[in-house]
């Protein structure tokens, strides 16, 4: 019965005209317009710009800042983006203004805040989960972690 049904992507992978490929590792921050795949280490700060025409903070629009991590790739710093896939390892903060997509390989240590969130099985996030209400005003926040007593 079930057999015949496909997982839909939570997110709709855009053209990604930017790649870290394995081998590259980046000190310093990068800032970047439309899609991005990071398949190397970067130490510092990634940041989408947001799509143009909208102030709102909403990236799902044409030209939204879309973030792949692959399970190869490492970011030790905070991200900032529209849309994010995270299948690698972040040590740092995530402000994702719309969708974060938490892969089955993603290790996240820090705080997360997002608009829309899927985590599959298999991810860990050592930090907060913080989801953002619609009109700006930080809603629930949920704490991630071993308590040891």
């Amino acid at each position: 019965m079930f057999a015949n049904l496909k997982k839909q992507p939570f997110i709709k992978m855009a053209v990604l005209s930017t790649l870290v490929a394995e081998d590259v590792e980046i000190t310093g921050n990068v800032v970047f317009s439309g899609g991005m795949r990071i398949d190397g280490h970067v130490k510092g700060d990634v940041a989408g710009r947001p799509a143009e025409g909208r102030t709102d903070g909403k990236g799902a629009g044409h030209g939204a800042s879309l973030l792949v991590l692959s399970d190869k790739g490492r970011i030790e710093g905070s991200i900032r983006c529209s849309d994010a896939v995270i299948n690698g390892v972040v040590t740092g903060d995530l402000d994702v203004a719309d969708r974060l997509e938490l892969q089955s390989d993603a290790r996240v240590c820090g705080t997360i805040r997002y608009r829309q969130l899927q985590m599959d099985v298999g991810a860990s996030v050592s930090g907060h989960l913080a989801k953002a209400s619609d009109v700006g005003v930080p809603g629930n926040v949920v704490e991630l972690g071993q308590s040891r007593q």
